[in-house]
């Protein structure tokens, strides 16, 4: 139907996570549509990251060195190690302005359907981190989906003897969320995860 060209450049873009079909012929024609130039950029730009950016040797965060901008800065906190799944998930953190330790990316979470084991995670290295560092406090900040408590818990009960304090974030009710619409599990979150209110 398309040029091999086109069709090839529709498939590319299909490939890329959250693309559909659909959605992968309207980038291919907006990319077509706007200037050559324009589009020549975004190649390059794609071009240039994928040559200059790497994995933090310390945390396997997004990086352009040997360390990533949070390993490398020395007012984090480096006693506490939030994990996280990805390294967009550290980008959600550092938005709520509300953490100042270091970070561990485990790049997945454990998925025993897709074949995804502790040993396709960072997981190896997380435990390293622990011999070779002062940590006082590991934060686990995986997902709450099946994967993402399945990984928190495998990760709580490794971790355990070290004598380390493991903590998970709070799940529960969004704010400005209506309780007939929580489902049971997230309303059970909420109610688990109560504390105390400071009159």
């Amino acid at each position: 139907m398309y040029t091999r060209a086109v069709q090839e450049l529709v498939d590319e873009l299909g490939r890329l996570p959250g693309i559909g079909p659909k959605s992968a012929q309207r980038i291919a024609f907006h990319l077509l549509m706007v200037a050559k130039e324009d589009a020549l950029r975004l190649a390059q730009v794609i071009t240039e990251a994928r040559q200059r950016v790497s994995f933090c040797v310390r945390c396997f965060n997004v990086a352009e060195g040997e360390l990533c901008e949070v390993c490398s800065d020395a007012r984090r906190d480096p006693s506490v190690i939030c994990v996280v799944e990805e390294p967009r998930d550290i980008a959600a953190v550092e938005k709520t302005r509300e953490y100042g330790g270091l970070y561990h990316v485990l790049q997945g979470s454990l998925n025993p359907i897709e074949g995804v084991g502790p040993d396709q995670l960072r997981v190896r290295e997380l435990v390293g981190r622990l011999g070779g560092e002062v940590v006082t406090e590991i934060i686990l900040c995986t997902n709450p989906n099946l994967e993402g408590e399945t990984t928190a818990m495998y990760l709580a009960r490794l971790l355990k003897p070290f004598g380390i304090k493991v903590t998970r974030i709070a799940s529960g009710l969004p704010v400005g969320g209506d309780l007939e619409y929580a489902d049971e599990l997230t309303l059970g979150r909420a109610l688990e995860g109560r504390r105390e209110v400071d009159a």
